[in-house]
């Protein structure tokens, strides 16, 4: 084994055969911290973003933060509710996709796969910067060097999720599960203080705020509810996520559709609870909270706050003063809210590669993303995210608070096409079924889909009106981008079928069969060639050497007649030292004197054991292939010859199979390591 293939295997782990996917699957214990990570994390910046859009006009709009609250957590149970009913519809993994694609048409599915693309790449973006900006106000150290964190941290979870879900799933678990009891516990402590009268103020309920230009004074009803919609739509990146389940049920545990429909209502009721909960101690606790870009709109006493103020997050002043007593407390909380915002990217990773896949098998994307790596994990579509993501980091400096502008667009186009695509979906199912229980829910199902198509349709108009100028156009220009390239892929895929689809035509045998070994040397590899090439019985057969220096050219020759091969050799004259070009432009002179014939072209090659010595051979032999693929009618057959060091790095390799590992015996793969060994010898 070399040193690639030991770096690989200390980082990604032993491969797995096709056949232990099924030691992949989730439980609903696991299935919850994978899939909803995303989900929960929004409640580290969902309620920052509701306040920072009310105080535009002032602190005193904050009287409507709890009001936009629950209008996010009554979308947020309704869009919970209809994905229930989607998992139960369409578990094979599909999600919104496939939903649309079979009740609306192509395009609509296309559609919502170029949306939840650009989502899942922007859930990486902005979870992880939101993580870094947290880590950054924990470690002084990392402050003006947050988009390099946050790269680092997508490169840790791509390598991470390249071991494969069941591991990166144990992996997240703790941590998950840490978030969701330090908030709660958080909450519950800070509402237990509310009740009892004695709730502390956090350190910025002594400031005051400013309103922005154009917000001052009493506010027209239009500029309020105009106000209250872009802190609605900005609330709404709460229920990003929520999808992730339904793209993930053929992770789950059988009964997967029951078991994911579980985790999504435990994925919403954690949710909504967290997120109001905040909200409502936020405003309680006096808190004040501006864009970190209008920071001086903040003012203390009527004075300016002093250079370099540093604004904590929502979630850090509650805890430092709910906990002010308790250190520990309000370290637990940042530490585990930061961790949890670049794990929430997690969610990402597992719904970006599966979508890929199934797009890819309906030819819409490359089929590389439809392959799986060694861990089972689909593995190229793991690297593209990470890699699209980091991008997106470095040009927006991994500031949340305009990476959020892009957020939520996509998933609202997806959730809308995905509730109209189930309600075509039970309406053609109630037209043939006549058992009166089933009826029933069926209509059942078809009003909870409604609802929600209902509600998501609303919020998608609100968004697109308060947040298209503020970036929410380039999210609508790169679903279209993704929409041109995929239809383009598929376009593409179509017409290579329909060009390889075979005919009649395909049983014409060549007229006559002309082959050429190419020579450089008239050493074992040319010989095997040539001896390979004989035994294919060609009508033709010649040697062909290019000469670019006289004296090799006539030693050739007379080495060529000692030797009495019995095959002519053709000697092509390159007066400009050009190898490549004279034999292309004799391969075609042949094809075109006998259209109908076809010219064979072998070339010998060595065989190397290491990755360096490739560097130092066939690179030639290469360049000529590259030109010949493109000649109609030119066939071109390599002739390997293994040198020394593939021999001993194929012995190697051989050992290595034989060897038993520790819990080979318990996996029962000693007797197949045996069998490769015996076999490869």
């Amino acid at each position: 084994m070399g040193v690639g293939d030991v770096s690989k295997r200390i980082l990604l782990g032993r491969k797995l055969r096709s056949s232990q996917l099924g030691e992949t699957l989730l439980p609903k214990r696991i299935a919850l911290p994978v899939f909803a990570s995303d989900a929960l994390s929004s409640v580290a910046y969902a309620p920052d973003e509701v306040f920072i859009m009310l105080s535009l006009a002032g602190a005193s709009a904050y009287v409507w933060s709890w009001k936009i609250g629950i209008a996010v957590a009554l979308v947020m149970a309704a869009v919970v509710m209809s994905y229930r009913q989607t998992v139960h519809a369409y578990p094979s993994g599909g999600g919104d996709y496939e939903v649309a694609t079979v009740n609306l048409g192509a395009t609509a599915g296309t559609t919502v796969a170029s949306a939840l693309l650009v989502d899942y790449v922007l859930t990486v973006a902005v979870s992880i910067s939101s993580g870094a900006q947290y880590a950054a106000s924990a470690i002084g150290a990392l402050s003006g060097h947050e988009a390099t964190f946050a790269t680092i941290m997508v490169l840790v979870l791509m390598a991470i999720n390249l071991r494969g879900i069941r591991e990166s799933g144990t992996f997240f678990a703790f941590p998950t599960y840490a978030f969701m009891v330090a908030i709660l516990g958080m909450c519950a402590f800070g509402m237990f203080q509310l009740a009892a009268g004695d709730l502390p103020q956090v350190e910025s309920a002594d400031l005051h705020i400013d309103p922005a230009p154009g917000y001052g004074g009493s506010l027209t009803t239009f500029a309020l509810v105009f106000l209250l919609a872009r802190a609605f739509s900005s609330g709404s990146a709460a229920l990003t996520g929520v999808e992730a389940i339904s793209n993930g049920v053929p992770a789950f545990r059988k009964p997967k559709s029951r078991n994911a429909a579980t985790t999504l209502l435990l994925l919403g009721m954690i949710a909504i609870t967290m997120m109001m909960s905040v909200i409502v101690l936020a405003n309680q606790m006096g808190l004040k909270y501006v864009d970190p870009s209008d920071l001086d709109r903040l003012t203390l006493d009527g004075q300016p706050l002093p250079p370099g103020y540093d604004q904590h997050a929502v979630i850090a002043q509650i805890a430092r003063a709910v906990f002010s007593d308790f250190p520990p407390g309000f370290y637990l909380v940042v530490t585990v809210t930061g961790v949890i915002l670049v794990l929430a990217a997690n969610t990402a990773f597992n719904g970006f590669p599966v979508l890929g896949s199934i797009l890819a098998q309906d030819g819409y994307a490359p089929r590389a993303l439809g392959s799986r790596g060694d861990r089972l994990a689909y593995s190229n579509g793991i690297v593209f995210l990470a890699f699209m993501a980091i991008i997106l980091i470095q040009a927006f400096n991994a500031e949340t608070t305009r990476l959020i502008q892009l957020y939520i667009v996509g998933v609202f186009v997806s959730f809308n096409l995905s509730q109209l695509g189930m309600i075509r979906h039970w309406t053609r199912h109630l037209k043939s079924e006549q058992d009166p229980t089933v009826r029933r829910r069926m209509v059942r199902s078809r009003m909870i889909n409604a609802v929600g198509l209902v509600f998501t349709a609303v919020v998608l108009v609100i968004v697109l009106i308060t947040k298209f100028l503020a970036g929410a156009w380039i999210t609508i220009l790169a679903m279209i981008i993704f929409f041109v390239i995929m239809r383009g892929i598929r376009r593409h895929y179509d017409n290579v079928n329909a060009e390889l689809a075979a005919d009649e035509e395909d049983k014409v045998m060549p007229t006559r069969v002309h082959a050429i070994v190419l020579v450089g040397k008239l050493h074992k590899p040319t010989l095997r060639a040539l001896a390979f090439a004989k035994a294919t019985r060609p009508n033709v057969l010649e040697g062909v050497y290019v000469a670019a220096d006289p004296e090799a050219t006539a030693r050739l020759l007379q080495e060529w007649d000692e030797r009495n091969l019995g095959v002519p050799l053709k000697v092509l004259h390159s007066p400009y030292r050009e190898l490549v070009k004279p034999i292309v432009d004799y391969a075609m002179e042949i094809k075109k004197a006998n259209p109908r014939g076809v010219v064979a072209v072998y070339i010998p090659e060595y065989v190397v054991g290491r990755w360096w010595e490739q560097l130092l051979h066939n690179q030639t032999a290469l360049r000529l292939k590259g030109r010949l693929l493109f000649a109609p009618g030119v066939m071109v057959t390599s002739v390997p010859y293994q040198l020394r060091s593939s021999q001993i790095a194929r012995e190697r390799e051989e050992r290595e199979l034989a060897r038993v590992r520790p819990g080979d015996l318990r996996r029962g793969q000693v007797g197949d390591r045996s069998k490769r060994g015996q076999i490869n010898r």
